[in-house]
Formats: C-alpha cells, structure tokens, sequence
C-alpha cells in the first residue's frame, strides 16, 4: 500500500483568508478538487459524506472532490482554506484507497503550515466566495498552470505542506478500498457531477469511449450492478441528504437530483425506502 501511495500527487490550486457572513449559504456543491479548512473565529455548518460538521476555532475540516457538500454561516465565520487537486498512481484518488476521518483539532504547528502555504502563493486566494463562480474544470485548469511557473523549491515545499495537512485526517486502518473503483474512478465522478441532468448509459459510454454494451458489461463486473440501476441508487441518496438537509420543494430535489418530476422521484423513493419523501423528511431533528 505504501508503494502505491508513493505515486500520490497534490496539485494546490487556491488559498487564502476568508471573512464570512451569512452570505455563506451554499447548497449542492460539487467540486473536482478538495478542500482544507482552518476555523479561526466564528461558527457555521457543513454538510457532506452524509455528515453534519459544527465548524468551530480551532479545528481542521476535510472535504472530499466530487462529494455532495453544503454551507453556511449564521453570523461571522474566518478561516484559513486550501483548495488542491489529489491524485495516485494511474488516475486513482486517495480517496479510493483509504478511509479519511473529516474533522480534527489542529496541532501547533497547523497554522504556519497554512501561513506559509499562503506566503508561497500570495496571489492564489479567490475574489469570490460563490463556488458557482470558481468550481469549474475550466477555472481549475487555468488554476492548476499557474504551478509551472513555481520554482523547483516552491514546487517541493508545497508539495511537502499539503501532505502534512491532509495526512493527520487519514484513518489507520489496514484494509484497503482499491479493489473496487480502479479505472473506473472518472466513471463514477462524471456521473456524479452530471447527476442533475437526463443521464443516459449511452452517455456515460461514450464518455468512456466503448459502446453502450461494453460498458454495462464491464461496469456490472466491476461493481456487481448495472449501470442505469446505479445512477437511480446515486440520485436517491443525494435526495435523501436534499430532504433531511434542506428546505428545498420536492420539484427542486427532483431537478436536482435528474429524476425530472415529483411523481418520478416519489415513486422511486417509495420502491427504495417503503415510505414517501414527504414522510423520510419528517424524521430530521425539529420537524
């Protein structure tokens, strides 16, 4: 395992200070990169990996790319935050491999790390706090060139500064989860940043450049399900985490989450969950 994990590569991308309000409101927030966050001051809340997180002083928070996430800030909220890319042997991610634990009490030595990251890449923080703004691949691709113009020691400092940052949040557990993505690790984080839209087998196929017939086939080997069953799995957790997580109507949730109508989205979550959205809402804290 350390072998493999010998390959991994961390591409820093943005960082800065940010001062937040309760402009900090954002829902349905899937990025193609990571994100390490440093509370200073203030409170808020985070939702992803179907856990919620309080954002408080003193702590450190992981998120992972290509995971559903949601934010929000009630009154003053500062933090130090890092934005990379992360990336193992052919194309894997991390994420894949090892189990990650997404919030820890930050060490002594934790804010010089972000202070020096930051002094590396003075100019790298973002104008604007609306993911919609800056979470991109063409945004992170402009983002990502501004590496081949660092220095070879800055290029090996930052390196070295975000795997200490991200190391502290993996698990030491032994098991491995590699068997079970491999070269279908795009698959799945195309499928779930397109989940919003009609997505078809076809689609994804020809994303994946093989025939519709060639993927079902090596894709149910894979993950011992057949693709279209997969995608209807995916949607009706992500409704899941929408309705116990938001206030949002189920017309929104069905948009968001591809099934098109309510009438679609409620007889999908009632063959999967034996009640209705209506009533699997009912169960959140407060209701």
């Amino acid at each position: 395992m350390n072998k493999i994990l010998q390959s991994l590569k961390l591409t820093f991308l943005h960082g800065g200070y940010a001062k937040l309000d309760t402009s900090w409101d954002y829902d349905n927030v899937i990025s193609p990169f990571s994100r390490l966050y440093y509370i200073t001051k203030g409170s808020g809340k985070m939702f992803h990996s179907y856990e919620e997180f309080d954002l408080k002083p003193g702590h450190l928070y992981l998120i992972p790319s290509f995971t559903y996430s949601r934010y929000r800030c009630y009154d003053h909220l500062e933090m130090y935050y890092i934005h990379f890319l992360e990336e193992v042997g052919d194309r894997l991610s991390i994420y894949d491999i090892k189990d990650f634990r997404y919030e820890i009490e930050a060490s002594d030595q934790d804010l010089g790390y972000y202070k020096t990251l930051l002094t590396l890449h003075p100019k790298r923080y973002l104008i604007e706090d609306d993911p919609k703004i800056y979470d991109n691949r063409k945004f992170v691709s402009d983002t990502e060139k501004l590496n081949d113009l660092l220095s070879a020691k800055s290029f090996i400092q930052t390196q070295s500064l975000l795997q200490l940052l991200l190391s502290p949040f993996i698990q030491n557990s032994k098991s491995s989860k590699l068997n079970i993505k491999n070269d279908f690790h795009e698959v799945l984080n195309y499928i779930k940043e397109h989940l919003h839209e009609p997505l078809t087998v076809a689609q994804i196929a020809k994303h994946s450049n093989l025939s519709s017939d060639h993927f079902s086939r090596v894709f149910q080997q894979k993950f011992g399900i057949r693709p279209s069953k997969y995608i209807q799995t995916i949607r009706i957790e992500r409704s899941e985490t929408l309705l116990l997580t938001t206030n949002n109507t189920l017309a929104e949730i069905a948009e968001k989450t591809g099934m098109g109508t309510v009438s679609y989205l409620s007889r999908m979550f009632k063959a999967k969950n034996g009640i209705t959205p209506g009533a699997f809402r009912k169960r959140r804290p407060g209701s």
